[in-house]
């Protein structure tokens, strides 16, 4: 198969058993973009407690962010770790938002997608996979989120090899899969249910609908494996 008919098998074969994501969850472009700075190495349930805290406190609105103090907006999103840097973050990028756009996130996001993907990687704590979040989850952008699932899936796979980079990866799959939001928006949902529910640290082969794909590698008790899927 071609790079591009191996991407649409492993998705297909991904929606098929774990069903469309519907992701990402928010009721607002803002809500998303906040989600997409506290999701950082915490789980989702620990992000809505967070957002539930700042909903509740009248603190889930851009220039409500860009007014609060910094030291108020990380005791409500304690739940989400790093909570004193991810503050730190979200008065970064709502400083900006206000600033250059006075809080007006359709004129921020009716630009080209690579020059917006400049501009949120020039703010302070954004990188990549946040920056990626809230475009293609926010802002309905073509770009494709990869993260630390992505790399450990498509190494496993034989796809990358375990040195790969963020951009060589996210390049990969916006050269070999056709450029659709929605597309993108799923797939990569996809994958983190992967990771997260079966193609964990210590993975469970058996149950993995990518179980007859390509070279998968493995960790076995401290020590790697490589085993051809039959």
């Amino acid at each position: 198969m071609s790079n591009q008919e191996t991407l649409l098998e492993i998705y297909k074969r991904l929606l098929e058993y774990f069903g469309h994501r519907n992701w990402w969850p928010g009721e607002t472009t803002w809500e998303i973009m906040v989600g997409a700075i506290l999701t950082q190495n915490v789980s989702w349930s620990n992000v809505e407690k967070a957002i539930n805290n700042l909903k509740e406190t009248g603190l889930l609105e851009l220039e409500a962010i860009y007014r609060a103090p910094e030291a108020e907006i990380a005791q409500l999103i304690r739940p989400t770790r790093y909570y004193n840097m991810k503050a730190k973050k979200l008065k970064a990028l709502a400083g900006y938002l206000m600033d250059k756009y006075g809080g007006d996130l359709e004129r921020f996001f009716d630009k080209p997608l690579e020059e917006l993907r400049e501009e949120l990687l020039a703010i302070w704590g954004i990188g990549p996979e946040t920056a990626d979040s809230i475009l293609l989850y926010a802002g309905g952008k073509a770009t494709f989120v990869v993260d630390a699932y992505t790399k450990r899936i498509f190494h496993r796979l034989g796809i990358f090899p375990i040195q790969v980079s963020y951009e060589e990866m996210r390049g990969f799959f916006m050269k070999h899969l056709p450029s659709d939001v929605a597309l993108f928006n799923d797939y990569h949902a996809q994958i983190v249910a992967l990771g997260h529910h079966i193609c964990q640290n210590k993975p469970c082969c058996s149950e993995c609908p990518l179980e007859s794909l390509g070279k998968c590698t493995k960790l076995i008790n401290g020590h790697k494996e490589q085993r051809i899927i039959k």
